[in-house]
């Protein structure tokens, strides 16, 4: 069983929770911008696997442990971070108060990058890979002066927003999809980094009608982490920050055809302690999900670790999947459109 989390915040995910992970390895090659990147960098004991060729449909990222051992990025990495680990220094105990709690956070877009790539829920093992629609591949629109996206985005593990499942207060259900993160600090991450984020704060975004909620996080290492707690933190040290971010998310499809999209709680971020609640039901639907209590609606729940969950898997399967995905080759080139300057 992993190490014993906060009793008053997901005391149930121990009974899905696999073993603990061995100590931090070098993150394997990835890619960021079109180009396929050497890093040699730790990442908080995951490792990824690019299969197919870069800036196409076939293009996957697939995620294993520091053993070698496949597994999915949506269910076996957990939601709250074990741990605070500094190079050799030896790992602390996690904040037990959910004020100060911390949580993995996976990263599917880097800031500045235009590629949707995004965790896919309903295929084995849920990869990383680029969004399609009607048969083209998703980037969205530099809406000026904004490039691509404006901060590393990505995903809490172990939390699903149920689809069946409608807000008390926005009267909007789930989008189906993990709930999402922007993460506001100074570096930028690549597809398939797992960061520790302290949570500041979300935003209730309404997309066609359904709710998707947008986390406001820090990376903890990030130099300005100890000066940003809050969201009126952000607001103060980052002026302009917050206000940038509702008006991208407002007009982000528009240059598709598409309306802006709306909020919730006239357009206001609620504050950290709203937002764990939130989290905090998002994790109770996922392990409904995963432990199938509950219509999946589509959505694979293979996994390695959810000891109570029936589509727990063996190494072999895991490997098979991996496996059946074609061999990772030369990177497509990206459309000039990709950066055109839209004005709306």
């Amino acid at each position: 069983m992993r190490a014993l989390l906060s009793r008053c915040f997901l005391g149930s995910l121990r009974a899905l929770s696999g073993p603990g992970c061995a100590p931090q390895n070098q993150l394997v090659t990835q890619v960021a911008a079109g180009r396929r990147l050497h890093l040699s960098r730790k990442s908080m004991q995951y490792l990824t696997e690019e299969r197919g060729q870069p800036n196409s449909p076939d293009y996957r990222i697939y995620f294993k442990n520091s053993e070698g051992k496949y597994l999915s990025p949506f269910h076996d990495i957990p939601l709250v971070a074990e741990t605070e680990q500094d190079n050799d220094v030896p790992a602390k105990k996690v904040k037990q108060d959910d004020s100060r709690m911390l949580f993995n956070m996976v990263v599917e877009v880097p800031r500045w990058s235009n590629a949707k790539m995004e965790i896919a829920t309903k295929e084995p093992l849920n990869p990383i890979k680029q969004d399609v629609k009607k048969g083209k591949l998703r980037y969205v629109a530099n809406i000026f002066p904004h490039k691509g996206y404006i901060w590393n985005y990505g995903a809490l593990p172990q939390t699903w927003e149920d689809p069946n499942q409608k807000d008390k207060d926005t009267h909007c259900c789930g989008d189906n999809d993990p709930i999402d993160v922007c993460e506001i600090g100074s570096q930028v991450f690549v597809s398939g980094q797992v960061i520790q984020v302290k949570v500041l704060g979300i935003l209730a975004m309404i997309d066609e009608g359904e709710m998707d909620w947008k986390v406001i996080a820090i990376n903890v290492k990030d130099p300005d982490a100890d000066n940003l707690n809050s969201i009126e933190d952000v607001r103060k040290i980052r002026p302009g920050h917050l206000e940038a971010t509702v008006e991208w998310f407002r007009k982000y499809k528009v240059p598709d055809g598409k309306p802006e999209n709306q909020f919730g709680f006239n357009e206001e971020f609620k504050d950290k302690d709203f937002a764990v609640k939130i989290i905090k039901s998002t994790h109770e639907h996922w392990r409904a999900l995963v432990q199938k209590q509950i219509n999946s609606g589509g959505i694979s729940c293979k996994n390695i670790s959810c000891c109570e969950s029936p589509f727990k898997c063996s190494e072999d399967e895991t490997r098979d999947v991996v496996h059946s995905a074609p061999t990772f080759g030369c990177a497509h080139a990206v459309s000039p459109e990709v950066d055109k300057w839209h004005f709306v």
